[in-house]
């Protein structure tokens, strides 16, 4: 597949997609990234991302900055992992997004292109900040609160990482934090919480916590 034809074949993505060029610039930018971002072809084709998106991290760290070339980071990786990012659209407004990574290269030049897609998560990121909020209060009303009920055993008892994962979330940390503190990765963190709330036969984070703070699992 030639690079014409990479583009054509993305422009009929249901995400929003573009390529970046080794050099770290926009080549192409399909409709969805034009509804998404809100920035025409014309205003995005060679630029960089870091000119366009100006992304930050899920701790807030800046992960778009000039010079930037995922190639190089990413050297030798079978699979580069999907990750979250929060980015500008052109009215100004911040947005967040999951961002997956593909590098292509072409059978005839041996040119390298990397491809972005993204979608939006935005309202799933609100979710998740004001559970974490409801945590936070939670946890603070469990100190000043007398709770006369006897200490309940869990339906099933739960590992260490998965206690002191319980632990980090009531004392007010959130995911990245929480993933970032025990090396490991915000899916893996996930598969915890799933885990987690099998045990104690609960429904989400929020639940599980306030469960685990009743049989004084915290």
């Amino acid at each position: 597949m030639l690079e014409s034809e990479l583009f054509a074949f993305l422009e009929g993505t249901a995400d929003a997609a573009f390529t970046v060029s080794e050099q770290g610039k926009i080549l192409s930018w399909n409709g969805a990234a034009r509804r998404l971002f809100g920035y025409s072809s014309s205003e995005v084709l060679g630029k960089s991302c870091f000119q366009i998106l100006h992304g930050r991290g899920v701790l807030g760290t800046e992960v778009c900055h000039e010079g930037c070339s995922i190639l190089e980071c990413t050297a030798g990786q079978t699979e580069i992992p999907n990750f979250d990012l929060e980015v500008s659209r052109r009215s100004g407004e911040r947005l967040w997004v999951n961002l997956s990574t593909v590098v292509w290269q072409n059978p005839r030049t041996q040119h390298r292109l990397v491809i972005h897609l993204a979608h939006d998560i935005t309202r799933q990121k609100k979710t998740e900040r004001a559970t974490e909020k409801m945590l936070k209060m939670t946890h603070q009303f469990s100190k000043v609160a007398e709770d006369n009920t006897p200490a309940v055993s869990p339906v099933a008892a739960l590992s260490e990482q998965e206690a002191e994962i319980l632990r980090l979330f009531a004392s007010g940390k959130n995911s990245p934090e929480i993933a970032k503190s025990l090396r490991i990765s915000l899916q893996t963190l996930r598969n915890h919480l799933h885990h987690i709330n099998q045990k104690l036969r609960t429904h989400n984070r929020l639940e599980a916590v306030m469960h685990a703070i009743q049989r004084r699992l915290v």
